[in-house]
């Protein structure tokens, strides 16, 4: 007999779990989750998940450190009730950035986030956009990494905004990330020299690339601050550009980065994805918001049918594109 599948939100970005249950037809698993006076978290489940394969939806953001022991919870839940297998599902891997050593007696905090998730006893984790795609060599189980290009590129084709483009990366760091977002929209591609940028955006060497005449779209995984895709937007109109585009997947949004974003006259709109929930206080007209909850929904449908999974790399505007 085959297994069910059971999902669960947790308290980080519930609305993207709610949409993926809707896609999938199926009912978010009642959970209960509070908090004692001291910060402790508590959490039961309320119905039984026994011989089921289990998906926990939620993203390691919002209240970083409660998220993720939210989850480490969750998941000694479902060891100790007997699910079949636990998939975490996780739409934005926080501490991802701590991804090496830079400096003398640093932690690598990303490999240290994966070793407990292992320890804790999950069997596959699935998540979207890492900071660096080396964090996959970090688990020691499977791991389904999608990727948000295909429906970003997607927005720019339904709206017809294919002409004189060209794909920028903040820094040199993302160039991999906006070459492959470049090939789906069949556009060249440039790398800002941040540098330069951040102290003289008028400079001809703060742009690797040919930028001049060209609509302009800043792709990145995150956008936290706000402060570099600023600095990269006024270095490209000072180079020529005739308008910015942002694309990004996971919009973190820290302090004044919505406000910041949606004043800048150099930005022209912002589109992120909803692997992170935004603030209704941090909602501007400015921003496009898509959904990844058919993407995640038919990543769990076809993990739990045991698919392929490459089908959901592709543009459906160039599916010849495998990313």
């Amino acid at each position: 007999m085959k297994s069910q599948i059971k999902l669960l939100g947790l308290t980080a970005n519930h609305d993207l779990a709610d949409a993926v249950a809707e896609e999938l037809h199926l009912p978010l698993t009642q959970l209960d989750i509070k908090c004692f006076a001291d910060g402790e978290i508590y959490e039961r489940i309320l119905e039984s998940i026994r011989g089921d394969d289990v998906y926990v939806i939620a993203p390691i953001a919002e209240e970083v450190n409660d998220a993720f022991m939210e989850m480490m919870i969750v998941v000694d839940i479902l060891r100790r009730s007997s699910a079949a297998k636990i998939t975490l599902v996780i739409p934005y891997f926080g501490y991802a950035r701590q991804d090496r050593k830079a400096k003398s007696r640093e932690p690598i905090t990303a490999k240290m986030v994966a070793s407990l998730i292992e320890m804790n006893g999950v069997d596959r984790v699935v998540s979207m956009d890492f900071h660096a795609a080396q964090l996959q060599g970090f688990f020691n189980m499977p791991v389904d990494h999608l990727q948000a290009a295909p429906l970003l590129t997607d927005y720019f084709y339904s709206r017809n905004l294919l002409d004189d483009l060209v794909v920028v990366s903040p820094d040199h760091t993302g160039a991999g990330r906006a070459r492959k977002f470049a090939d789906l929209l069949g556009a060249p591609w440039g790398v800002v020299n941040d540098n330069v940028a951040m102290t003289n955006p008028e400079s001809d060497d703060a742009i690797v690339g040919d930028v001049k005449g060209r609509r302009a779209i800043i792709v990145d995984d995150i956008v936290d601050t706000g402060y570099r895709v600023q600095m990269t937007a006024k270095a490209l109109l000072a180079n020529g550009a005739t308008e910015v585009y942002v694309a990004a997947t996971h919009p973190v949004l820290s302090g004044q980065a919505a406000e910041n974003l949606a004043a800048d006259d150099n930005i022209e709109r912002c589109i992120f994805t909803d692997t992170l929930r935004i603030p209704e206080e941090k909602q501007s007209s400015k921003f496009t918001t898509l959904s990844v909850a058919p993407l995640f929904a038919e990543a769990i449908n076809r993990i739990h049918e045991n698919k392929q999974i490459d089908v959901l790399l592709r543009s459906k505007n160039k599916p010849e594109v495998n990313l």
